[in-house]
């Protein structure tokens, strides 16, 4: 029930109650004098008393204020007579007519009537989205919408002559002071104030008192001292910049000293705090927990990792996540623990299998652990992270298959070191043989490709051949990583690997076409479902409209256009979840095939770790990409700033203006030129750094000279040119490469 104390202008005290059902009671001194029961009354709203006007205001479930004169509610039918009957209309009791009504559109939050002067009095009402100040007549004398959601309001004297000031709290900890509707301080308290009042404590006026929701009452003064300090002027002079140059030259060698030899953060403790391991089940799990997968095979294996953690300290917080290159998934990838005791280890498992019917571009996961270490000064803990990367197996995603003599795509890997047996590189996806030299070997992915490797006998030649381009680069990478594990097992540390070129970008920019043409493809769609989506809520208005009328006109087949619009609407949600789909799945065959193309450039050019990472994070600089963000945009400024920076020949490269906005491009012509010019400056004999010296020019490096980055159009079809005759289709030039003729069967022979 909700109760209002109110004192009339005839001396004594009255008591006014609300009841749930909206039935005022009105109580002089300890008598009951009546009951009356509001119009209308659904839920009780805020209630005030007006001694002005001798009058009730309230909010009602109808979302307007309403006002009812207190000589109205005396003389009205009692209470319990709410069924009028024909004698009480025409006799004894009135009916309770209400005396104004303004219709605010949503519920009130509290009333406050204040009249500081004899001469103007206001009814405030805070609502959930608006305040609003009234006259007594109900009508409005200005109001102010809220840019957050209020929880109790104060109205109060102005020391301007004519205006109200208004303490606003609300939920976000914030309490705001209006003069009429123009904000002129806002203050953070550490609670939701549910209540507010301005009181005088010790002769200290204004303080501010509020009431939070669990009950604690926080007293606050508004007001600060002036700081009277003023900075002194100081006198200016001209800067010497050559010293200042040779100042900061010399304080960055100290800098760069001292983090040589003693290094900023003590990394030895830190790694020791928590030790994370991973290790992958060498056969697959009896019970494959592949349920969902969605590739075409009758049986896909999953297999199990287990994930240690050791910890030297205590910890707080531990929060383990997994992370593999969808269509890989895991049957649980996150792992919580609330804390873990000093020299303390915990195991977890879980399993990995294939579930789509395409490749992932890397068979490599990422355990990833949050934890906060408490320390004397920081009980909580200090945020810190550890991680451990583990490789899963090959035949998780392929298996033994059948060589092919024929392929559209073929690619040779040279090394320096004899041949070895693929059996003993791939054990598992080979029969034993008698010799026990197998120069041939065939792999079935469980999406339905197949790729073939193939060893020479007397070269040191390999070559991988698949009717898909981006299939390539799991069994090349393969092939590379056991190579190098197999003579570091021999003791054998000068290993190398080359590609005598031309790198295959052909086939690499029609997979780039095929992604951009569905990144297109998807905007369109998205374009075209929301004018239907337009078009629909257009027809059902109108629809609202004719029902809604009293007097029935013809619908005019606008049910028939409803019906064919819906259709439209679900028909294009299910092209747009289908090429989204489809986008994702050609994202992830463009990420195997840029892994690829980095790999041959890599052992092309003989390119460091170092520059092979700077390529990864030009050409890979994103997980997944939308219509907002996407791939080629991305690429196309790292790969403009690494032409302009340290792949650039002259100063007048240097100052060109590349595009800084990341928009979605009209084609992919720009980003193929770049890559185009890219391969071509390190061909001539360009480097990648990413260091301070990396702007300067590099006409002295660079053998030859470089094309420079074409400013019109005759430049770029020169260029265009040039760099045909250096990367041209990749079918073409592998008939006049002198690779030795292969036969499945006989392996490769000169």
């Amino acid at each position: 029930m909700l109760n209002c104390n109110i004192c009339l202008a005839t001396g004594r005290d009255l008591i006014c109650i609300q009841s749930m059902d909206g039935m005022l009671m009105v109580f002089e001194q300890e008598s009951y004098a009546f009951g009356r029961f509001l119009p209308g009354s659904l839920l009780p709203g805020p209630l005030a008393y007006s001694s002005r006007t001798d009058s009730f205001i309230t909010v009602s479930s109808c979302r307007q204020v309403e006002s009812y004169k207190y000589q109205v509610l005396a003389f009205a039918t009692d209470a319990d007579k709410r069924q009028e009957t024909e004698q009480q209309k025409h006799g004894s009791g009135k009916r309770l007519i209400v005396d104004w009504t303004l219709n605010i559109g949503e519920q009130a939050l509290d009333i406050c009537i204040v009249s500081f002067n004899q001469s103007a009095s206001s009814v405030f009402v805070l609502g959930e989205r608006n305040f609003f100040c009234l006259k007594d007549n109900g009508q409005i004398r200005f109001m102010k919408k809220l840019d957050y959601s209020p929880s109790c309001f104060l109205p109060y004297c102005s020391v301007s002559e004519g205006t109200i000031n208004t303490l606003i709290g609300n939920h976000n900890n914030m309490l705001h002071i209006y003069q009429d509707v123009t904000l002129k301080w806002a203050t953070q308290l550490l609670h939701v104030p549910v209540a507010v009042r301005v009181g005088c404590l010790h002769d200290l006026k204004g303080v501010i008192v509020t009431l939070s929701d669990e009950g604690h009452l926080q007293c606050s003064y508004l007001g600060t001292d002036p700081s009277l300090f003023q900075a002194p002027k100081v006198e200016s002079r001209e800067l010497n910049y050559d010293e200042l140059d040779k100042e900061l030259k010399e304080l960055q060698k100290v800098i760069k000293n001292v983090n040589k030899s003693q290094g900023v953060w003590p990394l030895t403790e830190r790694e020791d705090d928590l030790k994370v391991s991973a290790v992958v089940s060498p056969n697959f799990d009896s019970v494959s927990q592949a349920t969902d997968a969605e590739v075409g095979a009758d049986l896909v294996p999953s297999v199990t990792v287990k994930v240690t953690l050791r910890n030297r300290v205590a910890l707080q917080k531990i929060k383990l996540s997994i992370y593999v290159q969808p269509p890989l998934v895991l049957t649980d990838d996150q792992f919580t623990f609330e804390s873990m005791t000093p020299d303390m280890t915990r195991t977890v498992g879980f399993s990995v299998y294939l579930k789509g019917s395409y490749l992932p571009p890397e068979l490599e996961g990422n355990a990833v652990v949050s934890y906060s270490r408490p320390t004397e000064r920081n009980p909580d803990g200090i945020p810190r992270v550890s991680q451990c990367k583990f490789r899963l197996p090959l035949k998780l995603v392929c298996l033994p298959g059948q060589p092919s003599k024929t392929a559209s795509h073929k690619l040779t890997i040279d090394t320096n070191k004899s041949p070895v047996s693929l059996l003993s590189l791939f054990p598992g996806f080979a029969k034993q043989s008698e010799d026990d030299q197998v120069n041939v070997m065939g792999f079935h992915f469980l999406g339905g490709s197949q790729v073939t490797l193939l060893a020479s006998k007397t070269s040191q030649r390999y070559r991988i051949q698949s009717e898909q381009f981006e299939d390539l680069w799991l069994i090349t990478n393969e092939l590379i990583v056991r190579l190098q594990e197999y003579f570091e097992k021999q003791g054998i540390k000068d290993f190398t690997c080359s590609f005598s070129g031309p790198v295959p970008l052909q086939e690499y920019f029609e997979l780039i076409d095929h992604h951009f043409e569905l990144r297109i493809n998807g905007e369109k769609l998205e374009e075209l479902l929301s004018e239907r989506a337009v078009q629909f809520r257009a027809i059902q208005r109108r629809l609202l409209t004719r029902f809604k009328d009293k007097t029935p006109a013809p619908l005019q087949h606008l049910d028939t256009l409803l019906d064919g619009t819906y259709k439209q609407v679900i028909a294009l949600a299910d092209a747009v979840e289908e090429n989204q789909a489809n986008l994702f799945q050609s994202f992830t065959r463009l990420k195997s095939a840029t892994h690829l193309v980095i790999l041959l450039i890599g052992l092309w050019q003989k390119l460091s770790a170092d520059q092979i990472a700077i390529l990864e994070a030009a050409f890979l600089p994103l997980q997944q990409d939308t219509q907002e963000l996407g791939w080629e945009e991305t690429v196309d400024a790292a790969l403009s700033h690494l032409l302009k920076t340290c792949l650039s020949k002259s100063s007048k490269e240097q100052a060109l203006n590349f595009s800084s906005q990341l928009d979605i491009p009209k084609d992919t012509s720009r980003l193929k030129k770049h890559i185009t010019l890219l391969c071509d400056r390190l061909a001539k004999g360009g480097r990648l750094c990413i260091s301070t010296d990396a702007a300067a020019p590099q006409t002295m490096v660079m053998p030859g000279g470089c094309a420079t980055i074409p400013e019109s159009d005759l430049e770029e079809r020169s260029i265009e040119q040039d760099s045909s005759e250096l990367f041209t289709n990749h079918k073409h030039l592998m008939v006049e490469t002198p690779v030795p003729e292969v036969s499945p069967l006989q392996g490769v022979t000169e």
